[in-house]
């Protein structure tokens, strides 16, 4: 008897093949749920829409069973709601601004899915524009949306209705869905912890790949130099599958043309995996001023952490303890900006805020071009157009203001300016060149470990893939006492080393068996 709230994709997959549950059944499954405890019960919200068509569309997969050519036949996936689907749904970004927007095609990751028999459930919630629209803005808000609320720990303040524990985001609905039951599997973004943080929050399995791994085209995007998309799922084998389907060169995304990948991601996920592998823990505390990624660890999380390195031992890794180079994590001269925060519900309103260059300045260009190319089904056409829309409709769209907007607004657009330009080649500096790479030369590494999304910045500006596993539980936040609530354990490489992070995920995985679905 499958139990549709816990069931690994990988366990669907098999039930569909065998005959014993058909897609109509599944997807009826999960919108019962979604009834159940996204639109009432605890009201997660994390589904902004279901796809009209998705029953339609289950019935036609009924008899066509997953087979190589059509892996997912009939395993209804999530999509977030900043991935193009050339249908009946919109595609939003969470905005008010781009309610009734539609797009001209499908994304390439939704094509991807589709040709392998998926059956694309509906939009996942997110925070707004992939949380760069406002300093500030709580995980999982946005202003079409609504918030996302996390499922081990569902309260929220009663003040301003901002969850006591964050959802995580960007990619908030896609991972509370994932956690809650109400998928098979989703998909969601990342620019620099958009994966790995709601992964972390919600107890799952991630893959944020290497940058050009998996075709940007169709995503409204924040920054071509970060930017991917990447599975979110039960399992580590979960996400193999996905990415088997996802990896795929396309021609309208240069990036992937440099893809290297395995035939297999699912090869060789086996639980000896980690035996002699060598595991960077960037952290020397004889070193306290340079420990940044565990010197500061809150004691329930290095609690966490310090069970994880056991597991690791036990496997057989050889576990290096040394502090990642400062350069590194610290960035260079010339990436970062300040931004003035006027979010009239942060504590720090008023104050500048640090927000880096290469952010702010490609998402005009790299949003202009998408709602020149993609959108579709509406008057909004460049990014002045959205800062107008929402001046017009203040109370409705800025309950946290638009300033990040704003920034990137009186940028040029064309990438032509010399802060920009200084700011990329320096974040390639520092975190690629004198920091991972650096650190895993220094070291001869095989991954990187950190603390749920805490390492996520210096692989994002390298372009660096990381695998993100359930690690432990953890409770409290900000002196508050809360539900216990996931912290996954990341394993960061280099380029096109997804295959590889996935076998040590999979041994730790298997290893630690840290997962635990919502009560």
């Amino acid at each position: 008897m499958l139990k549709l709230e816990n069931a690994a994709m990988s366990e669907l997959v098999e039930a569909l093949a065998g005959g014993r549950v058909t897609a109509t059944a599944l997807t009826k499954g999960y919108l019962a749920r979604i009834a159940a405890y996204d639109r009432d019960g605890p009201m997660l919200n994390a589904v902004r829409a279901l796809n009209p068509d998705a029953l339609t569309i289950a019935a036609k997969r009924d008899d066509a069973k997953p087979s190589v050519k059509r892996p997912l036949a009939g395993i209804p996936i999530l999509v977030k709601d900043n991935i193009a689907t050339g249908d009946k749904q919109l595609t939003t970004a969470g905005s008010l601004a781009l309610d009734g927007a539609r797009a001209k095609d499908d994304a390439t990751v939704v094509r991807l899915l589709r040709d392998a028999g998926a059956v694309i459930l509906g939009k996942a919630n997110l925070t707004e524009f992939a949380n760069m629209l406002a300093i500030d803005m709580p995980s999982g808000y946005s202003s079409l949306g609504g918030q996302v609320k996390n499922p081990y720990a569902p309260a929220l303040m009663d003040d301003h209705g901002i969850p006591v524990v964050s959802p995580g985001g960007s990619s908030s609905g896609s991972a509370v869905a994932v956690a809650a039951g109400l998928c098979a599997a989703s998909i969601g973004t990342e620019t620099a912890g958009s994966l790995l943080n709601p992964a972390s929050q919600n107890g799952l399995v991630t893959v944020k790949p290497t940058v050009g791994l998996i075709s940007r085209a169709g995503i409204v995007p924040i920054s071509h130099s970060q930017d991917t998309a990447g599975p979110m799922t039960r399992t580590v084998r979960d996400a193999a599958m996905l990415l088997n389907v996802l990896a795929a060169k396309d021609p309208l995304d240069p990036a992937t043309q440099r893809q290297r990948r395995p035939a297999d991601y699912t090869a060789d996920l086996v639980s000896d995996a980690m035996k002699g592998a060598r595991i960077g823990v960037p952290s020397d505390p004889a070193d306290p001023l340079n420990d940044c990624f565990y010197g500061k660890l809150p004691a329930k999380w290095a609690k966490v952490m310090a069970e994880a390195i056991k597991v690791l031992e036990d496997l057989g890794a050889v576990v290096v303890r040394a502090n990642m180079p400062t350069a590194g994590w610290i960035a260079g001269p010339g990436t970062s900006m300040a931004v003035l925060n006027r979010n009239p519900l942060s504590r720090d309103k008023g104050k500048p805020a640090s927000r880096p260059i290469v952010l702010i300045y490609e998402l005009k260009h790299d949003l202009n071009l998408y709602l020149k190319d993609w959108a579709t089904n509406t008057g909004i056409k460049t990014i002045a157009d959205i800062v107008a829309f929402n001046e017009a409709n203040a109370g409705k769209a800025l309950r946290f203001g638009q300033d990040l907007f704003l920034a990137a607004a009186i940028t040029k657009g064309d990438l032509s300016e010399r802060e920009y330009k200084s700011a990329r080649a320096m974040d390639l500096l520092a975190a690629k060149t004198r920091g991972m790479d650096a650190y895993m030369n220094q070291h001869k590494l095989d991954a990187v470990l950190f603390a749920g999304s805490t390492g996520a910045a210096i692989a994002a500006k390298a372009g660096y893939p990381s695998v993100i596993v359930p690690g432990g539980f953890v409770s409290g936040i900000d002196g508050k006492d809360t539900p216990d609530y996931p912290l996954g354990v990341a394993f960061a490489g280099r380029a096109w080393s997804e295959h590889k992070l996935l076998r040590l995920a999979y041994a730790f995985e298997q290893a630690s068996a840290m997962r635990k679905p919502p009560p």
